[in-house]
């Protein structure tokens, strides 16, 4: 059974990420690359990490008119990812439009609220304060629009599964029961996202800044 365990290779350094990336492959199920990565290696780092044989989460989060995001992945088709984001507050158009663009076997996931955000911040932005309530929300636009899934805290995969039984659920914010939240306000451990529902999970810095990163994600999928 392939390990539902991600690794996050959030540097701009191609050669760390490659390092990590062939330390852990055999204790987890895939990469994602974010933002970080791809600004400062591109199209040309993503073929590099293919080279290793872990299925490519692409993250790049898009979140524009429905013609630029479909333009935008129709231009990454060639790099063939796994799973592709995009951000459900884009609206209906765009989420259609952007399942639409990808290619053949990618998965299009929406997220939903970014694991840096609570209450408050919702608050702040004109939102009511009520995480769960938006994530609830922003689930069944993105089921309805066509794409395959989600990304939500492990808070609110339970509910959002329950609300969408054959989604595919992307649980980042993950760390493990001894690990420190960093910039992550809503978090759980990697079992209780699994037993809540998740379909993979995100875990990056409890890995990549371990001493030993192999050990780490070995004992994380210990613990799955």
């Amino acid at each position: 059974m392939t390990s539902p365990l991600y690794v996050a290779l959030d540097t701009p350094d191609l050669a760390k990420a490659r390092a990590i990336a062939e330390r852990v492959k055999a204790h987890v199920g895939g990469i994602k690359l974010g933002l970080e990565f791809f600004m400062a290696n591109g199209r040309h780092g993503v073929h590099e990490m293919h080279e290793i044989g872990l299925p490519i989460f692409l993250d790049l989060k898009f979140h524009d008119i429905p013609n630029t995001v479909a333009k935008a992945i129709e231009a990454l088709r060639p790099l063939e990812p796994a799973i592709l984001t995009v951000h459900a507050a884009g609206g209906r158009a765009m989420l259609e439009d952007a399942k639409a663009a990808a290619p053949t076997g990618t998965k299009v996931v929406a997220v939903t609220m970014l694991t840096s955000l609570d209450g408050s911040d919702l608050e702040s932005i004109g939102l009511a304060p009520d995480p769960h309530e938006q994530v609830v929300r922003l689930t069944e636009l993105a089921r309805s629009a066509g794409v395959d899934g989600i990304v939500c805290s492990g808070e609110e995969v339970k509910a959002a599964h329950a609300a969408w039984k054959d989604g595919f659920f992307v649980v980042p914010g993950v760390r493990p029961a001894s690990g420190t939240h960093a910039d992550q306000k809503r978090v759980v451990t990697p079992r209780q996202a699994l037993d809540r529902g998740a379909s993979i999970l995100v875990v990056g810095r409890p890995i990549t800044q371990a001493e030993d990163p192999d050990q780490a994600a070995r004992a994380i999928e210990a613990t799955l």
